[in-house]
């Protein structure tokens, strides 16, 4: 876990502009529910949903950025109302660039929230000015590069916690 001081976290927390989010682990439990038909199902978090609605007040933006190709997560980012999708992202860290070109953000504007080693080279990048976070089950190849651990699992509140974690920084 990367250690900086509650000063400097909330200093870095009332520049964020752009938080994007793994969709799996994150705002999912990681399970995949498969019908005699072989449709997908994923279950999500109503108090994820709310964190997102609570940092779009705030002016802050949010996005997920997901390995999967999925209709269920494209309609549960529209139902949030957020712009920003990036589905088939399996080599994270490329699309950052793009993110930044198609935003005008900068890195120390963005904080990412992930849970396992397809999001490690991402965090990385934005750990070194921004902020990240893991839910509270999230793998241990995460663990490195995170300024913040949530108290919930992925699925069950991570996201908003994450949020709520923000919202205080900025508000101290």
């Amino acid at each position: 876990m990367l250690s900086l001081t509650i000063g400097e976290l909330a200093e870095r927390a009332g520049k964020i502009k752009l938080v994007i989010s793994d969709n799996d682990g994150v705002f999912t439990d990681n399970g995949v529910y498969y019908s005699e038909r072989g449709e997908e199902m994923k279950r999500y978090s109503i108090r994820d949903g709310m964190g997102v609605e609570r940092l779009r007040d705030r002016g802050v933006d949010t996005a997920i950025m997901t390995g999967e190709v999925s209709p269920s997560i494209k309609r549960r980012a529209e139902k949030l109302g957020m712009k920003r999708l990036y589905l088939g992202a399996r080599e994270k860290l490329p699309l950052l660039e793009r993110v930044m070109a198609e935003t005008g953000l900068q890195r120390h504007e963005l904080a990412y929230i992930g849970d396992d080693v397809n999001d490690v080279e991402i965090m990385k990048e934005i750990a070194l000015e921004g902020l990240t976070a893991c839910p509270a089950d999230a793998t241990i190849f995460v663990e490195p590069y995170i300024h913040y651990r949530a108290h919930a699992d992925g699925g069950y509140g991570a996201f908003r916690d994450f949020a709520e974690w923000l919202i205080m920084l900025r508000d101290s």
